[in-house]
């Protein structure tokens, strides 16, 4: 649920009651991931979609359920009879989905992940909440000892967002903003160029700063979820701006330019004593190769191949692959 966090924490700030569906454990190629959820009021309004359309009427009406009064609880969906076949999930896979009211106790861990914040919620499934319950690194079903003996609870874990920083105000720097914060990235927007760096220009990114590069990245502190994006290449400080990305910690770092200009960026960060283990990690020329030449196409070839890169998919058409679809939650960057 805490995927949907800000519009949960909003329904209830407005003195709605709320019914949260949420998937706490899938096998097979389910369309969705552990924790995506799907909610109701007590106006009928839905919020979320739990598994692209394959079950969301079944949901609505196991959370329309509960705000008349049926008991929490899990239910299963998968294609293994004709009921579950009813429902929709047609892809192989099986759900297993628990439904229950939100209440005043939920609103800090649903206020904690709106900003953006670590956030961990916990929901017992088969008897009262332990006392304690260890916090797993990723969301999941664990099985703990409670005061009447084993119990099993659904841990869901939401991150700080990982970082997404941007060096030069270009047009392609405000469409790769848009669509990075638009998939979970809070996004950085970085120029010494005052008159182009502006939040007027960037709507879409979290922060503009007028800045000379080169000194702001070694401002901050990168992991290996963030990524940094060279959308400008100027002489004075290109080399040592990528060089200094690839020592950021940042698991993604990319660049813009030309062929020429990559072959002359390799050239001077030789120079500077990069490392072939380094230079295996440039993406550049940044993105993936789908004929992108406008702002907006550039950014979701910048976007592809960051997502690429972070889960370890082949950026290849899906046509031409076999087995599953979708993949296990994201593992952080090599």
């Amino acid at each position: 649920m805490l995927e949907i966090a800000g519009r949960l924490l909003a329904t209830l700030s407005a003195g709605h009651r709320v019914a949260v569906a949420t998937v706490v454990s899938m096998t097979g190629s389910a369309p969705t991931v552990v924790g995506t959820s799907m909610a109701v009021d007590d106006t009928g309004a839905a919020l979320g979609s739990v598994a692209g359309g394959c079950v969301e009427g079944a949901l609505y009406d196991l959370c329309t359920a509960v705000l008349d009064g049926a008991a929490p609880g899990v239910q299963e969906y998968g294609v293994t009879d004709e009921d579950a076949f009813a429902v929709g999930l047609t892809c192989g896979g099986v759900l297993r989905v628990h439904a229950r009211e939100l209440g005043p106790a939920d609103v800090p861990v649903l206020a904690a992940a709106a900003r953006g914040e670590e956030a961990v919620a916990v929901t017992a499934l088969d008897g009262p909440l332990p006392d304690e319950v260890p916090t797993p690194t990723r969301s999941g079903l664990l099985r703990v000892q409670g005061p009447d003996g084993g119990v099993e609870v659904f841990v869901e874990v939401a991150s700080a967002p990982p970082r997404m920083v941007v060096y030069g105000a270009l047009e392609f720097s405000s469409a790769l903003a848009v669509v990075a914060r638009a998939v979970g990235y809070r996004v950085t927007v970085c120029d010494a160029r005052a008159v182009l760096a502006t939040p007027r220009r960037h709507p879409g990114a979290d922060e503009v700063v007028v800045d000379w590069p080169v000194r702001h990245l070694a401002q901050q502190r990168l992991g290996v979820r963030d990524v940094v994006c060279v959308m400008a290449h100027d002489d004075r400080f290109d080399a040592d701006l990528v060089l200094a990305a690839l020592r950021s910690g940042a698991g993604y770092v990319g660049a813009m330019g030309s062929r020429r200009t990559q072959d002359r960026r390799i050239a001077e960060l030789v120079e500077r004593g990069v490392t072939d283990a380094e230079l295996t990690r440039l993406h550049a020329p940044i993105g993936l190769d789908i004929g992108a030449s406008t702002p907006g196409e550039t950014a979701v070839s910048v976007l592809a191949e960051v997502l690429a890169s972070r889960t370890g998919a082949t950026g290849l058409p899906l046509t031409d692959l076999a087995g599953p679809i979708h993949r296990p939650a994201p593992t952080p960057h090599p």
